[in-house]
Protein backbone atom coordinates (compact mmCIF):
# COMPACT_ATOMS: atom_id res chain seq x y z
CA UNK A 1 0.00 0.00 0.00
CA UNK A 2 1.56 3.58 -1.01
CA UNK A 3 2.12 5.91 2.39
CA UNK A 4 -0.36 8.00 3.37
CA UNK A 5 -0.48 11.64 3.73
CA UNK A 6 -1.72 14.72 6.43
CA UNK A 7 -2.14 18.45 5.90
CA UNK A 8 -0.25 19.91 8.80
CA UNK A 9 -3.07 22.24 10.27
CA UNK A 10 -3.81 25.54 8.20
CA UNK A 11 0.03 25.17 6.15
CA UNK A 12 0.06 24.14 2.78
CA UNK A 13 2.41 20.41 3.70
CA UNK A 14 0.86 17.50 3.18
CA UNK A 15 3.26 15.41 5.33
CA UNK A 16 3.39 11.60 5.46
CA UNK A 17 1.58 9.66 8.20
CA UNK A 18 4.74 8.12 9.06
CA UNK A 19 7.08 10.26 9.86
CA UNK A 20 10.98 9.37 10.59
CA UNK A 21 12.43 10.37 13.68
CA UNK A 22 16.37 10.92 13.80
CA UNK A 23 17.23 11.31 17.37
CA UNK A 24 19.43 8.08 17.18
CA UNK A 25 21.69 8.87 14.66
CA UNK A 26 25.17 10.33 15.97
CA UNK A 27 24.99 8.09 19.31
CA UNK A 28 23.20 4.44 18.89
CA UNK A 29 23.64 4.86 15.14
CA UNK A 30 26.33 5.89 12.74
CA UNK A 31 26.32 8.69 9.81
CA UNK A 32 26.37 5.80 7.45
CA UNK A 33 23.08 3.92 9.22
CA UNK A 34 21.38 7.39 8.87
CA UNK A 35 22.06 7.71 5.25
CA UNK A 36 20.95 4.49 5.25
CA UNK A 37 17.31 5.15 6.89
CA UNK A 38 16.97 8.48 5.16
CA UNK A 39 17.27 6.62 1.58
CA UNK A 40 15.05 3.84 2.58
CA UNK A 41 12.11 6.12 4.05
CA UNK A 42 12.70 7.92 1.05
CA UNK A 43 12.05 5.05 -1.11
CA UNK A 44 8.98 4.28 1.21
CA UNK A 45 7.48 7.62 0.40
CA UNK A 46 8.23 9.38 3.74
CA UNK A 47 8.56 12.95 3.32
CA UNK A 48 8.61 14.36 7.09
CA UNK A 49 11.90 14.04 8.86
CA UNK A 50 11.91 15.73 12.07
CA UNK A 51 15.27 16.56 14.29
CA UNK A 52 16.35 18.58 16.54
CA UNK A 53 19.33 21.17 17.40
CA UNK A 54 19.47 18.72 20.87
CA UNK A 55 20.18 15.97 19.27
CA UNK A 56 21.81 13.05 19.35
CA UNK A 57 20.11 11.02 22.59
CA UNK A 58 20.72 10.86 25.52
CA UNK A 59 21.44 14.45 25.66
CA UNK A 60 24.86 16.05 26.13
CA UNK A 61 27.45 18.10 25.36
CA UNK A 62 29.38 15.77 23.14
CA UNK A 63 26.36 14.88 20.97
CA UNK A 64 24.77 18.09 21.19
CA UNK A 65 24.02 19.03 17.23
CA UNK A 66 25.23 15.78 15.89
CA UNK A 67 22.00 14.75 14.17
CA UNK A 68 21.60 17.66 12.21
CA UNK A 69 25.08 17.81 11.04
CA UNK A 70 24.26 13.52 10.06
CA UNK A 71 21.34 15.45 7.87
CA UNK A 72 22.96 18.13 6.52
CA UNK A 73 25.61 15.33 5.14
CA UNK A 74 23.00 13.35 3.57
CA UNK A 75 21.03 16.52 1.96
CA UNK A 76 24.64 17.50 0.00
CA UNK A 77 25.33 13.51 -0.48
CA UNK A 78 22.15 12.89 -2.14
CA UNK A 79 20.75 15.92 -3.11
CA UNK A 80 17.75 15.33 -1.89
CA UNK A 81 16.94 18.38 0.04
CA UNK A 82 13.82 19.30 -1.79
CA UNK A 83 12.26 16.00 -1.15
CA UNK A 84 11.97 16.34 2.43
CA UNK A 85 9.65 18.12 4.84
CA UNK A 86 11.96 18.82 7.02
CA UNK A 87 11.10 20.02 11.15
CA UNK A 88 13.83 21.06 13.75
CA UNK A 89 13.36 22.16 16.82
CA UNK A 90 15.12 24.78 19.23
CA UNK A 91 15.78 23.62 22.87
CA UNK A 92 14.39 25.13 25.95
CA UNK A 93 16.16 26.58 28.98
CA UNK A 94 17.82 24.30 31.44
CA UNK A 95 20.99 22.69 29.63
CA UNK A 96 23.66 24.67 30.28
CA UNK A 97 25.84 23.30 26.99
CA UNK A 98 23.40 25.12 25.16
CA UNK A 99 23.10 28.84 25.17
CA UNK A 100 23.58 28.57 28.78
CA UNK A 101 20.44 27.12 29.65
CA UNK A 102 19.11 30.41 29.04
CA UNK A 103 15.39 30.70 28.27
CA UNK A 104 13.82 31.01 24.22
CA UNK A 105 13.99 34.61 23.44
CA UNK A 106 14.90 36.66 20.56
CA UNK A 107 18.23 36.69 20.11
CA UNK A 108 18.37 32.83 21.05
CA UNK A 109 16.26 32.07 18.14
CA UNK A 110 18.03 33.59 15.98
CA UNK A 111 21.61 32.30 17.25
CA UNK A 112 19.68 28.54 17.26
CA UNK A 113 18.20 29.25 13.43
CA UNK A 114 21.48 30.15 12.23
CA UNK A 115 23.30 26.97 13.69
CA UNK A 116 20.96 24.46 12.93
CA UNK A 117 20.87 25.95 9.36
CA UNK A 118 24.42 25.63 8.87
CA UNK A 119 24.49 22.09 10.02
CA UNK A 120 21.65 21.14 8.21
CA UNK A 121 23.10 22.61 5.16
CA UNK A 122 20.64 23.83 4.08
CA UNK A 123 18.85 27.79 3.71
CA UNK A 124 15.04 26.80 4.92
CA UNK A 125 13.38 24.53 7.82
CA UNK A 126 9.79 24.33 6.79
CA UNK A 127 8.63 23.28 10.51
CA UNK A 128 10.57 25.18 13.58
CA UNK A 129 9.27 23.98 16.89
CA UNK A 130 9.67 25.19 20.47
CA UNK A 131 11.24 22.26 21.85
CA UNK A 132 9.31 22.67 25.20
CA UNK A 133 8.27 25.95 27.13
CA UNK A 134 10.24 28.66 28.77
CA UNK A 135 7.49 28.03 31.88
CA UNK A 136 7.76 24.76 32.11
CA UNK A 137 5.63 21.87 31.53
CA UNK A 138 3.95 18.58 32.52
CA UNK A 139 6.42 16.43 30.36
CA UNK A 140 9.63 14.45 30.65
CA UNK A 141 7.97 12.61 33.65
CA UNK A 142 7.04 15.80 35.87
CA UNK A 143 3.15 15.09 35.63
CA UNK A 144 2.32 14.19 39.11
CA UNK A 145 3.94 17.26 40.41
CA UNK A 146 2.84 19.56 37.85
CA UNK A 147 1.83 22.98 39.71
CA UNK A 148 1.69 25.70 37.19
CA UNK A 149 3.08 29.08 38.63
CA UNK A 150 3.45 31.81 36.08
CA UNK A 151 3.20 35.28 35.27
CA UNK A 152 0.58 34.87 33.01
CA UNK A 153 0.91 38.36 31.22
CA UNK A 154 4.86 37.74 31.18
CA UNK A 155 4.33 34.99 29.59
CA UNK A 156 1.66 36.98 26.71
CA UNK A 157 4.86 39.13 26.88
CA UNK A 158 7.59 36.73 26.25
CA UNK A 159 5.06 34.59 23.29
CA UNK A 160 4.59 38.03 21.34
CA UNK A 161 8.73 37.98 21.09
CA UNK A 162 8.61 34.53 19.99
CA UNK A 163 6.06 34.94 17.62
CA UNK A 164 7.63 38.34 16.09
CA UNK A 165 10.91 37.14 15.74
CA UNK A 166 9.64 33.89 13.74
CA UNK A 167 7.28 36.18 11.86
CA UNK A 168 11.20 37.53 10.42
CA UNK A 169 12.43 34.61 10.64
CA UNK A 170 9.03 33.50 7.67
CA UNK A 171 9.82 36.97 5.90
CA UNK A 172 13.41 35.92 5.48
CA UNK A 173 12.36 32.63 3.60
CA UNK A 174 14.28 30.67 6.84
CA UNK A 175 11.15 29.01 8.01
CA UNK A 176 8.45 27.80 6.51
CA UNK A 177 5.65 27.13 9.36
CA UNK A 178 6.13 27.17 12.57
CA UNK A 179 5.34 24.74 15.67
CA UNK A 180 4.98 24.01 19.56
CA UNK A 181 6.51 20.62 21.11
CA UNK A 182 5.50 19.51 24.59
CA UNK A 183 2.96 22.07 25.13
CA UNK A 184 -0.21 22.20 27.23
CA UNK A 185 -3.86 22.73 26.62
CA UNK A 186 -3.52 26.90 27.89
CA UNK A 187 0.06 27.51 26.29
CA UNK A 188 -1.23 25.75 23.12
CA UNK A 189 -4.78 28.29 23.16
CA UNK A 190 -2.38 31.39 24.31
CA UNK A 191 -0.18 31.28 21.18
CA UNK A 192 -2.90 30.57 18.68
CA UNK A 193 -4.64 33.38 20.70
CA UNK A 194 -1.93 36.09 20.34
CA UNK A 195 -0.99 34.96 16.23
CA UNK A 196 -4.87 35.95 15.75
CA UNK A 197 -4.82 38.94 17.73
CA UNK A 198 -2.04 40.69 16.88
CA UNK A 199 -1.86 39.06 12.76
CA UNK A 200 1.12 37.07 13.75
CA UNK A 201 2.58 33.50 12.27
CA UNK A 202 -0.45 30.33 13.54
CA UNK A 203 1.30 27.29 15.23
CA UNK A 204 0.20 24.57 12.35
CA UNK A 205 1.49 21.48 14.92
CA UNK A 206 2.15 20.64 18.65
CA UNK A 207 5.03 17.42 18.93
CA UNK A 208 3.84 15.63 22.06
CA UNK A 209 4.16 12.39 23.43
CA UNK A 210 1.56 10.01 22.43
CA UNK A 211 1.17 6.18 22.88
CA UNK A 212 -0.81 3.29 23.86
CA UNK A 213 1.04 4.02 27.32
CA UNK A 214 0.98 7.30 27.16
CA UNK A 215 -2.57 8.98 26.47
CA UNK A 216 -1.75 12.70 27.95
CA UNK A 217 -3.06 14.01 25.01
CA UNK A 218 -6.70 13.16 25.23
CA UNK A 219 -9.15 14.67 25.88
CA UNK A 220 -8.35 18.43 26.04
CA UNK A 221 -5.75 18.60 23.49
CA UNK A 222 -6.82 16.39 21.16
CA UNK A 223 -9.78 18.35 21.49
CA UNK A 224 -8.04 21.74 20.50
CA UNK A 225 -5.76 19.64 18.15
CA UNK A 226 -9.27 18.73 15.83
CA UNK A 227 -11.07 21.86 16.48
CA UNK A 228 -8.31 24.42 16.20
CA UNK A 229 -6.49 22.66 13.11
CA UNK A 230 -3.28 21.82 15.22
CA UNK A 231 -1.92 18.38 14.01
CA UNK A 232 -0.33 16.06 16.47
CA UNK A 233 3.44 15.07 15.47
CA UNK A 234 3.34 12.14 18.00
CA UNK A 235 6.95 11.38 19.39
CA UNK A 236 7.58 7.90 21.10
CA UNK A 237 4.88 6.15 19.54
CA UNK A 238 6.24 2.83 21.29
CA UNK A 239 7.16 4.21 24.61
CA UNK A 240 10.78 3.85 23.72
CA UNK A 241 10.74 0.35 22.42
CA UNK A 242 8.73 -0.24 25.86
CA UNK A 243 5.96 -1.84 24.27
CA UNK A 244 7.74 -4.53 22.31
CA UNK A 245 8.36 -6.06 26.37
CA UNK A 246 12.03 -6.09 25.48
CA UNK A 247 12.30 -4.42 28.87
CA UNK A 248 9.95 -6.13 30.63
CA UNK A 249 11.55 -7.36 34.32
CA UNK A 250 14.31 -4.56 34.47
CA UNK A 251 15.89 -6.12 30.89
CA UNK A 252 18.07 -4.09 29.42
CA UNK A 253 19.28 -5.41 25.89
CA UNK A 254 23.00 -4.77 25.09
CA UNK A 255 22.57 -0.99 23.25
CA UNK A 256 19.19 -0.59 23.80
CA UNK A 257 17.94 2.75 23.88
CA UNK A 258 16.45 2.64 27.58
CA UNK A 259 20.27 0.67 28.30
CA UNK A 260 22.44 3.52 27.08
CA UNK A 261 19.99 6.64 28.35
CA UNK A 262 21.76 8.06 31.61
CA UNK A 263 18.72 10.09 32.85
CA UNK A 264 15.95 7.81 35.32
CA UNK A 265 13.19 6.19 33.10
CA UNK A 266 10.08 7.41 34.61
CA UNK A 267 7.97 5.15 32.60
CA UNK A 268 9.56 1.62 33.37
CA UNK A 269 7.30 1.15 36.13
CA UNK A 270 5.55 -2.12 37.81
CA UNK A 271 2.49 -1.13 36.46
CA UNK A 272 3.56 -0.53 32.81
CA UNK A 273 4.96 -4.01 32.97
CA UNK A 274 1.41 -5.06 33.24
CA UNK A 275 0.18 -2.89 30.88
CA UNK A 276 2.63 -4.16 28.32
CA UNK A 277 2.09 -7.69 29.18
CA UNK A 278 -1.79 -7.05 28.39
CA UNK A 279 -0.94 -5.05 25.41
CA UNK A 280 1.38 -8.34 23.82
CA UNK A 281 -1.15 -10.15 24.61
CA UNK A 282 -4.01 -8.77 22.98
CA UNK A 283 -2.36 -8.53 20.18
CA UNK A 284 -0.77 -12.39 20.04
CA UNK A 285 -4.79 -13.15 20.30
CA UNK A 286 -5.38 -11.24 17.08
CA UNK A 287 -1.87 -12.34 15.14
CA UNK A 288 -0.55 -8.75 15.65
CA UNK A 289 3.21 -7.49 15.76
CA UNK A 290 2.68 -5.64 19.25
CA UNK A 291 4.84 -2.49 17.97
CA UNK A 292 2.18 -2.89 14.59
CA UNK A 293 -0.49 -2.66 16.36
CA UNK A 294 0.93 0.28 18.79
CA UNK A 295 1.50 2.27 15.49
CA UNK A 296 -1.49 1.34 13.80
CA UNK A 297 -3.46 3.02 16.98
CA UNK A 298 -1.79 5.80 16.72
CA UNK A 299 -2.01 6.28 12.96
CA UNK A 300 -5.88 5.80 13.06
CA UNK A 301 -6.30 8.81 15.32
CA UNK A 302 -7.44 11.48 13.52
CA UNK A 303 -5.82 14.63 15.50
CA UNK A 304 -2.89 12.70 14.53
CA UNK A 305 -0.71 14.61 11.50
CA UNK A 306 1.98 12.19 11.59
CA UNK A 307 3.59 9.50 13.76
CA UNK A 308 7.37 9.82 14.50
CA UNK A 309 9.11 6.36 14.05
CA UNK A 310 12.78 6.06 15.68
CA UNK A 311 14.54 2.94 14.73
CA UNK A 312 18.28 1.44 15.32
CA UNK A 313 18.41 -1.17 12.74
CA UNK A 314 16.83 -1.67 9.36
CA UNK A 315 14.58 -4.34 10.63
CA UNK A 316 12.47 -2.07 12.74
CA UNK A 317 11.96 0.59 10.61
CA UNK A 318 10.67 -1.47 7.94
CA UNK A 319 8.19 -3.17 9.96
CA UNK A 320 7.30 0.49 11.87
CA UNK A 321 6.59 1.65 8.23
CA UNK A 322 4.62 -1.15 7.41
CA UNK A 323 2.34 -0.38 9.99
CA UNK A 324 0.67 2.17 7.68
CA UNK A 325 -1.24 -0.73 6.46
CA UNK A 326 -2.51 -2.05 9.30
CA UNK A 327 -6.31 -0.96 10.16
CA UNK A 328 -7.32 -2.08 13.39
CA UNK A 329 -10.51 -4.33 13.88
CA UNK A 330 -13.01 -2.89 15.99
CA UNK A 331 -12.92 -6.16 18.67
CA UNK A 332 -8.38 -4.89 18.82
CA UNK A 333 -9.90 -1.47 19.33
CA UNK A 334 -12.35 -2.48 22.12
CA UNK A 335 -10.00 -4.48 23.53
CA UNK A 336 -7.40 -1.47 23.75
CA UNK A 337 -9.85 0.74 25.45
CA UNK A 338 -10.61 -2.45 28.02
CA UNK A 339 -6.88 -2.62 28.95
CA UNK A 340 -6.91 1.50 28.84
CA UNK A 341 -9.20 1.56 31.41
CA UNK A 342 -7.43 -0.73 33.86
CA UNK A 343 -3.95 1.32 33.37
CA UNK A 344 -5.48 4.71 32.81
CA UNK A 345 -1.79 6.93 33.52
CA UNK A 346 1.14 4.77 34.23
CA UNK A 347 3.67 7.65 34.17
Amino acid sequence: MAMKFRRLGRSDLEVSLIGLGTMTWGLQNTQAEGFAQMDYALERGINFFDTAELYAIPPSADTYGKTETIIGNWFAARGTRERVILASKIAGPGLQWIRNGGPIDGRSLRQALEDSLRRLRTDYIDLYQLHWPNRGSYHFGRIWNYAPDFDARAEEDHFLEVLRTLQDFIGEGKVRYIGLSNETAWGVMKWLQLAERHGLPRMVSIQNEYSLLCRHFEPDLSEISLAEDVGLLAWSPLTRGMISGKYLDGARPAGARLTIETRPEHRAVPAADEAIRRYGALARAHGLDVCQMALAFVNSRPFVASTLIGATNMRQLQTNIDSVDLTLSDEVIQGIAAIRRDFPMLF
